[in-house]
């Protein structure tokens, strides 16, 4: 007697869909991600009306102990534009000074002029108010 039913079910589980989903939500995430790479040392920065995103590429700090620091190596004053000029590497790209605001100006002024010296855009980090 052929009393077995024709109608088998596959008990075999396909995990391309799930990666598929996981994939998609990892590329999402990564987009909507921020691309601000935060500064290593605490630096309490100013406040500004407008503010707007950059892409670093190379990021000087000043805390108000008057640690100075590119990339989040430290180095002392007068080896700043030594500093940069490896960073920036004859391209000129973008520069972000992140400068305490107890920091007195004359300091960001003298950064600021390195950095413009060696071709490259300046920008001044702030906290929206």
């Amino acid at each position: 007697m052929g009393l077995q039913s024709k109608l088998k079910v596959d008990a075999n589980f396909s995990m391309s869909s799930m990666t598929d989903i996981i994939f998609l939500l990892l590329i999402f995430f990564m987009l909507t991600a921020s691309f601000i790479t935060p500064s290593g040392l605490k630096v309490n920065l100013p406040s500004s009306a407008s503010t707007s995103i950059v892409m670093q590429n190379v990021s000087v700090t000043v805390t108000k102990d008057m640690q100075f620091s590119v990339n989040d190596k430290r180095v002392a004053r007068e080896d700043i534009k030594k500093e940069l000029e490896v960073a920036l590497q004859g391209n000129p790209g973008s520069v972000i000074l992140h400068i305490d605001k107890d920091v007195p100006s004359e300091y960001l002024i003298e950064v600021a002029g390195i950095a413009a010296s060696l071709e490259a855009n300046v920008t001044v980090a702030a906290k929206p108010k």
